[in-house]
Order: structure tokens, then C-alpha cells, then sequence
């Protein structure tokens, strides 16, 4: 009987030693959510919304939206190098439940500037959690 309980204090004092010694664990994977980000576009003005997920107890986490804006001619063609901007904009967006929704807008500026029949296309659009270091390529122009 005592070398049954000699041979249990060892396992014993190894589990107490490996529960004192684990680090919680942190629920979390951030994703952008594809089917819930819309763009849309009024004049020089581009907005996207969207949700991020997976963000586990964050408080907040800080969103950049980029894009390229390009002067179309009404014959649909970029004339100049010059009409081309980079836009871009940022905010701080707070996490509820592990989610967070945001909306970004930014405005192309253009020297000269983009009046019709010329309009502004937005193209390479992307958005950077920078808090969690991922990002989300919107393709397509818009």
C-alpha cells in the first residue's frame, strides 16, 4: 500500500507542475468574412464595408483601406499616367463578441482634375488589419 501511494505522488506533483505552468489559451483567428465586404463607388468617393472575425478578446483593432483611383476617358481608356492616385483611409474599429464591422470611405483628388466626361475607377483595392498583420485583395474595378 505505501509503495502504491510513493509510485502516485510523483504523477501527481507532474500534473500539478504542468497545470501551474500552461499558458491560457486565446480563441482567436482573424479573417476578413469575403461574403460580407461590399464596395461601392459615387463619383471620386470609394467605400468598403465589411466584418472581420476570429478576433478573440481584442478590444479593437485598426483597419486600412488602399486603392489605386484611375481618370477614365469616356472612351473607357486611362489617358495619362498622370490621372492616376493612390487613396487610402484608416480607422480604429471597436470588437464585439469576437467581430467587428467597419466601413471606410476615400476620395480620389486629381491635378487637373477628373471632370466629365472623364469618370474615377478604383482598382487594386485592399484592406489591412494592421492589428493582426492580415489583409483582404479586393479584385475587380469599380
Amino acid at each position: 500500500m505505501r509503495r502504491a501511494a510513493l509510485l502516485l505522488l510523483p504523477a501527481a506533483t507532474a500534473m500539478t507542475a504542468v497545470s501551474l505552468l500552461a499558458v491560457p489559451a486565446y480563441a482567436g483567428s482573424p479573417h476578413f468574412i469575403n461574403s460580407a465586404t461590399s464596395v461601392s463607388r459615387s463619383d471620386s468617393t470609394l467605400t468598403v464595408s465589411g466584418k472581420e472575425a476570429g478576433l478573440g478578446d481584442e478590444s479593437q483593432v485598426h483597419i486600412v483601406l488602399s486603392a489605386t483611383a484611375l481618370c477614365i476617358n469616356g472612351g473607357g481608356n486611362h489617358p495619362k499616367a498622370v490621372n492616376k492616385a493612390s487613396v487610402s483611409s484608416a480607422a480604429d474599429f471597436p470588437v464585439q463578441n469576437g467581430k467587428a464591422d467597419f466601413s471606410l470611405s476615400a476620395t480620389a483628388t486629381f491635378q487637373p482634375s477628373c471632370s466629365p466626361p472623364m469618370t474615377v475607377k478604383f482598382t487594386d483595392i485592399s484592406l489591412t488589419d494592421t492589428t493582426n498583420g492580415i489583409s483582404l485583395k479586393i479584385p475587380g474595378t469599380f
